[in-house]
């Protein structure tokens, strides 16, 4: 459980799936304030948004569990614009990973696991054509 005296940095995300490249990003905005509150933005179950929010959380969890207490998953709803008026004591800012990171691909990994999902079904069938 984070400390919500302290300053904390956020991270807005569908986070379809939590991957190195979202765990690079992390550690980057971790070393900003020490704390970072994981907003993981409550979009409808469709082929861009495989995961619901308890596997998402699960998985992030799973992913920063050398970074015990220094982060929390919250759910938010379908945030599509950030907005703010005068300056108000925060930054909204962009971080710049390393080209091999800023390449990392949900959408790839999303595909990757769509055809794997194909191959293990095709297989199983096989095998349980097989046996009877």
């Amino acid at each position: 459980m984070i400390d919500y005296n302290k300053p904390t940095a956020q991270m807005l995300g569908r986070w379809q799936p939590f991957h190195a490249g979202h765990l690079e990003l992390f550690k980057k905005i971790l070393e900003k304030t020490g704390q970072v509150i994981i907003m993981v933005r409550d979009t409808p179950k469709d082929e861009s948004n495989p995961f619901d929010f308890n596997d998402v959380k699960e998985r992030i969890e799973k992913a920063l569990i050398d970074y015990k207490d220094k982060f929390e998953v919250i759910r938010v709803p379908n945030i599509t614009n950030i907005c703010y008026g005068r300056g108000v004591g925060y930054k909204i800012e962009e971080i710049v990973l390393p080209k091999e990171i800023q390449e990392i691909s949900a959408t790839k990994i999303r595909q990757n696991l769509k055809w794997l999902n194909l191959i293990l079904m095709e297989y199983f069938q096989h095998q349980f054509t097989y046996l009877n």
